[in-house]
């Protein structure tokens, strides 16, 4: 019996010695994986910090926009209140004149609102529609066909394709 341990121990250190090699071939396996691994995360964790800066910078970009968005708008407002103000403070103040001032700012609003997209619409012989018109009054004149607008009493505006002002008419019912 004493054979057989001896012969079963140095089997086991042949086991051994064949198992060491691969260990040691897989620590650097391992290590190699280690090292591929940190610089994954290490890529990972830059690529997220990248990204929430990313976001945040356009988020406060976005906050900007709204939050001054009108800023276009009232700087061309300016040079038509200028003008108002010019009316009213004006010594020759005639009744002609204050005619043509108001009639000067007028068209100065209508380009104005024409440059930003803003249409007017509801004439007085157009069709009633009520997905952009508001009837305030029905009246009967023979003349016309039935829907047609009679008066305008608000035109209604659009913006680009968006209804932002219904006109509010006056409309023929027979």
């Amino acid at each position: 019996m004493p054979k057989t341990k001896d012969n079963s121990s140095k089997v086991k250190q042949k086991s051994n010695s064949k198992k060491s090699k691969p260990r040691s071939a897989s620590k650097k396996e391992k290590n190699n994986f280690e090292d591929q691994f940190n610089e994954l995360q290490d890529r990972h964790i830059r690529l997220k910090a990248e990204f929430d800066n990313f976001r945040r910078r356009k988020s406060e970009e976005i906050s900007k926009l709204l939050q001054y968005d009108g800023e276009n708008v009232i700087v061309g407002f300016l040079p038509i209140i200028d003008d108002l103000n010019r009316m009213i403070d004006s010594e020759d103040a005639a009744h002609d004149s204050l005619i043509d001032g108001i009639d000067l700012v007028k068209n100065k609003i209508g380009k104005y609102f024409e440059k930003l997209n803003v249409e007017p619409f509801g004439e007085q012989g157009d069709k009633m529609d009520t997905d952009i018109h508001d009837a305030m009054l029905t009246q009967s004149d023979e003349k016309y066909d039935d829907d047609v607008i009679l008066e305008v009493f608000e035109k209604g505006y659009t913006y680009r394709d968006k209804v932002i002002r219904h006109a509010k008419v006056i409309v023929n019912k027979k």
